[in-house]
């Protein structure tokens, strides 16, 4: 019976990884850290609302006697200027991961990244870069066991206004996108399933294409 602990739980692919946590007999108990209360209420849920996502002083213990957490947080590319999808994108990651290595070192990392996360850290753009510079951090940690998944494009199965042009363009071509395989697209709730069981059950890769994605959920 396992103690997961979330955040970013309140988005498209967090709800999804959240929802099967909490409807799992593996999981014992599910930790999620928000701004703000969100709308889910369930016996093994205990929410727990964090001001600065760059501060965790207050909240330590909620980290300790923790077996996997799984990392969601995130925002869409030019949604916010270069520093602060810098900090969302690296550095809540890292404040999050140190608090989780010094609490419950044993515990197993599972990190939303994305298609084309540069480990170089020199590509020119950002996204890739930074999704990098935090997978980078991750592996040199010290956690048990880290898995780093890299969705290709990923289809909002509840319906939603999109973020942007090119998001509403891709949803419109997803019947196409399909055509090419498993390599390049996931649904939401699929991508949700599959990092919610690898923190249940684990798996042998560290790093999660879109292709490797949709084997974890064969397997289950």
């Amino acid at each position: 019976m396992k103690t997961i602990l979330f955040t970013g739980a309140t988005g498209m692919v967090g709800h999804e990884a959240l929802t099967y946590c909490l409807e799992s007999n593996d999981v014992k108990n599910v930790i999620s850290l928000v701004r703000r209360k969100g709308s889910v209420h369930h016996p093994k849920l205990t929410e727990v609302v964090v001001e600065d996502f760059m501060n965790y002083q207050n909240h330590l213990s909620h980290f300790e006697n923790v077996d996997s957490a799984v990392f969601c947080v995130g925002v869409y590319t030019n949604a916010v200027p270069d520093e602060q999808f810098r900090q969302i994108t690296v550095d809540y990651v890292q404040v999050f991961a140190d608090a989780l290595r010094t609490c419950s070192p044993d515990a197993t990392f599972c990190l939303l990244s994305g298609a084309g996360a540069d480990q170089t850290e020199k590509s020119r753009m950002a996204f890739a870069r930074y999704k990098g510079m935090a997978e980078n951090y991750l592996m040199n940690v010290g956690f048990s066991a880290v898995h780093l998944f890299r969705p290709a494009y990923i289809y909002p199965v509840k319906p939603r206004k999109e973020p942007n042009f090119m998001y509403t363009f891709s949803r419109a071509l997803y019947p196409l996108l399909k055509l090419f395989g498993k390599g390049s697209s996931i649904t939401s709730v699929q991508l949700g399933r599959a990092m919610a069981q690898t923190a249940i059950h684990g798996t042998d890769k560290t790093i999660l294409e879109n292709i490797d994605i949709h084997k974890i959920l064969e397997q289950a």
